[in-house]
């Protein structure tokens, strides 16, 4: 069974569907932040060095564990020559 399969199955479960729901923040900040590091070809390292942060900061906000502060997304928004967008709807 392929991932997207899997995934529909796991989607079923009310009580899946409600933690999948409570975590899509931290999930698509993540996301973003992967996207956009490989986009502009760069290791966890290499952004880590950019930020002047420890490479293990880096990995625990992109495995969607850890919200990262403001000061820190914008720090990493420099780093990555992208914009912060917060927006609540």
């Amino acid at each position: 069974m392929d991932w997207k399969s899997h995934e529909k199955q796991l989607l079923k479960n009310p009580k899946f569907l409600k933690i999948a729901q409570k975590l899509e923040p931290e999930y698509l900040l993540a996301r973003s932040i992967i996207l956009n590091r490989i986009k502009k070809g760069l290791t966890q390292q290499q952004l880590a060095i950019k930020m002047k942060t420890s490479q293990s900061a880096i990995a625990r906000v992109e495995s969607g564990c850890y919200l990262p502060s403001l000061s820190f997304l914008k720090r990493l928004s420099g780093a990555l020559q992208v914009r912060v967008n917060i927006c609540l709807q």
